[in-house]
């Protein structure tokens, strides 16, 4: 598909005037709005769980899946302003969170991570058991986006027929490109912030498993690379850091896409590199929309004197489409 060239597709805020403040201010500063989540425990093919938090109104028929970025999870206003403006037109709402990021720690050794696609499936699955809707469209962001795409590109054809759309704000679509990213001088505020996070989380998961986690290895820790090589390949299944990187991006399983996906990646969004644009690759793609808008930030596109954001006006507007 060609790529959407909307040069005035967003226009932030004055005192957004770069990428770091569209990317800050409405993670520090955004007031959520209040819903009431529906909370539900679901216990997935492993043993494990995630808890699932919906918004439903009886005989709606369509039904937004959410799924959040790398540490976050469904109480984040990115998800819960995307969530309070689709309940409001009329669709249905599940907001998942990902194993371990719900506020209790999961069960598995495993914890998460941008390649895995086997748990939105199951959630999408058990979504269609419970209330057999008619359309559904996934819509994440970061980490979230990036699953999202992943799982409509392996299965392609194989995506239940309800599943219509995807939409991604802000997505990694090539983990080293992004990696690299992080590792920029003016972006070390947000790699500690992630890494001390996840260093929390991961020592929570020592203390389940405690012959499984070595935490000496956070003192050999100078790339974001190195927690990946020590921690998240390991944990999940991944022969090294580069192998995660490799089978964790969606951009090489979008050869499989069959439904029409929107990639909404602002150009000066700190936390992406350069190969997260697929431009060329887009272009040549019958299902792959890309859209680029100069500004926005990373999970950012604020608008003045607004109640939801530029990306939330953007996701009803492609998933209502024909």
């Amino acid at each position: 598909m060609p790529v959407i060239r909307h040069t005035d597709a967003y226009r932030p805020p004055l005192y957004q005037f770069n990428g770091h403040l569209q990317t800050i201010l409405p993670s520090v500063f955004r007031k959520a709005p209040g819903l009431p989540y529906e909370r539900e425990r679901f216990i997935l093919s492993d043993g494990d769980f995630v808890d699932l938090d919906w918004l439903v109104k009886s005989g709606r028929r369509r039904l937004a899946l959410l799924s959040h970025g790398l540490e976050g999870n469904s109480h984040k206003a990115y998800i819960k302003g995307m969530a309070s403006l689709f309940f409001q037109r009329g669709w249905d709402v599940l907001a998942w969170n990902c194993r371990s990021c719900s506020g209790e720690l999961n069960l598995k050794p495993r914890l998460y991570n941008h390649g895995e696609i086997g748990d939105i499936g199951e959630v999408i699955l058990h979504a269609l058991r419970t209330l057999d809707y008619e359309q559904i469209v996934l819509i994440g962001f970061s980490m979230g986006g990036n699953i999202l795409l992943k799982y409509l590109g392996v299965h392609g054809r194989a995506v239940p027929e309800p599943v219509r759309k995807g939409i991604a704000f802000s997505a990694p679509v090539v983990l080293r490109s992004s990696v690299e990213a992080l590792e920029l001088p003016e972006n070390a505020f947000y790699k500690r912030h992630f890494l001390r996070r996840l260093k929390a989380k991961v020592t929570a998961k020592a203390r389940q498993y405690p012959d499984l986690v070595d935490l000496d290895k956070f003192r050999h820790i100078g790339h974001w690379s190195d927690f990946d090589e020590y921690f998240s390949a390991p944990l999940n299944g991944y022969a090294s850091a580069e192998d995660f990187y490799q089978k964790g991006s969606s951009l090489h399983f979008l050869d499989g896409l069959q439904r029409p996906a929107l990639l909404v990646n602002a150009w000066n969004d700190p936390i992406l590199g350069p190969a997260c644009y697929p431009e060329t690759y887009a272009e040549g793609h019958r299902f792959l929309f890309l859209e680029a808008p100069p500004q926005g930030g990373h999970v950012g596109f604020t608008l003045p004197r607004r109640p939801y954001t530029w990306a939330e006006y953007r996701a009803l507007e492609f998933a209502s489409s024909c």
